[in-house]
């Protein structure tokens, strides 16, 4: 019995001088990189939390709603339409008074639309990122915060629009 237990012993049977053929390169390919773009753009696995204990930590989505998706592009859409109407209103002797944006306005239309773009898509970027963060300290959700801007937008232009309608005609 002790013999054929012997010959079972495969550490007896491969000689030390014999190696076998690494086929690992001894890079993590885990660290230091980047999330592939085809999982962020089409197939991203999380759309929400996924344990009770995640709750009570900053976490970020990589998938998120077609609604909340239409919600970003409503806001992009009517802070430019914002813009444009403000720049109509100046151009018939209005003033801006929003101090930030006079600023820009110094500079010309153009600087004025970049500003006003470029500032509406970073704290929408920012609101989306960590809206997690705000629902976790609070009772105010993500999407009642952008439900929020868009009525704030819509109002805006609904009162340049009177403006333009009704006053400057």
């Amino acid at each position: 019995m002790a013999r054929f237990l012997n010959s079972c012993d495969k550490s007896e049977s491969v000689s030390e001088s014999e190696s076998y053929f690494e086929k690992r390169s001894g890079r993590d390919r885990r660290k230091g990189q980047l999330p592939k773009l085809k999982y962020l753009l089409f197939s991203g696995k999380r759309a929400h939390a996924r344990r009770r204990e995640d709750l009570h930590r900053t976490f970020y989505f990589d998938r998120y709603s077609s609604h909340l998706f239409a919600a970003i592009v409503a806001i992009l859409f009517l802070s430019v339409f914002d813009a444009i109407l403000t720049l109509y209103l100046i151009d018939n002797g209005s003033t801006e008074l929003n101090p930030v944006m006079a600023y820009f306005l110094n500079y010309g239309p153009f600087v004025f639309m970049v500003a006003k773009y470029f500032l509406t898509c970073m704290g929408v970027v920012i609101l989306l990122l960590f809206g997690n963060v705000l629902r976790k300290r609070s009772l105010v959700h993500t999407h009642h915060l952008f439900s929020c801007i868009i009525g704030a937008f819509a109002t805006v232009i609904f009162w340049e629009l009177y403006l333009i309608f009704f006053i400057v005609s």
